[in-house]
């Protein structure tokens, strides 16, 4: 384990004491609970999104870039998600991640270092190289695998150093996170959340299309 790794680990622990105070007052702006809110969930700055702001479908994606079922969705749903209903102005979409191990934060981190034109495509290569660098498919050299992407996207040894290390970075993500799970009741991924209303933890594309097609339908 790297001296990196290390500093990422003792860091969390306290962000998860400190994360929620930084969310709710820099991040999210409405309120909510127990599965679902009153309307669609505020965007910040922070956010990664694509598509028009004002379409008339709001798609939240709380995803981690260690996750197979999140890379699965990545493959077989999100090429039609992008190109039948963000291109066309239908939808709305932000991801967020949402870490279900500590490789998913420098992971991110790396994501970040990057132009914000460039994010989705760096996350879609974390996604599709996950064996190698994810210890899920078991991958000793987690740091190595994912140093090596992180030169693909052209990134310096360095900058990609600091990139993992970040704290601000590691905040953002574990603070999201709590409030993901506080707030809306989140604790797995994929877990989208449209206008508003949480779907179930895992759900694969053609039951998010589903519920996708009946909410525009409702709104014609």
């Amino acid at each position: 384990m790297s001296r990196n790794q290390i500093l990422i680990g003792v860091i969390v622990a306290a962000i998860l004491i400190v994360g929620g105070v930084w969310w709710f007052t820099m991040g999210q702006g409405d309120s909510g609970a127990g599965g679902s809110t009153s309307g669609k969930l505020a965007v910040t700055a922070d956010d990664r999104t694509l598509g028009d702001p004002k379409a008339p479908v709001q798609v939240v994606e709380y995803a981690a870039p260690m996750c197979p079922h999140c890379a699965r969705m990545n493959e077989e749903g999100f090429p039609t998600l992008k190109k039948d209903y963000i291109d066309k102005g239908k939808v709305f979409y932000v991801f967020r991640v949402f870490p279900i191990g500590q490789p998913d934060i420098p992971a991110e981190g790396l994501a970040r270092c990057l132009p914000k034109e460039n994010y989705f495509a760096f996350v879609d290569l974390l996604f599709r190289n996950q064996q190698k660098w994810d210890p899920e498919y078991q991958v000793t050299d987690v740091h190595g695998g994912l140093v090596a992407l992180g030169r693909i996207a052209g990134l310096s040894p360095e900058k990609i150093e600091t990139c993992m290390a970040d704290p601000a970075n590691q905040q953002r993500i574990m603070a999201s996170q709590q409030d993901a799970n506080t707030r809306l009741g989140i604790s797995g991924t994929p877990t989208f959340v449209i206008n508003g209303e949480v779907q179930p933890s895992g759900a694969q594309w053609p039951i998010v299309k589903e519920k996708l097609d009946a909410v525009i339908a409702a709104l014609k």
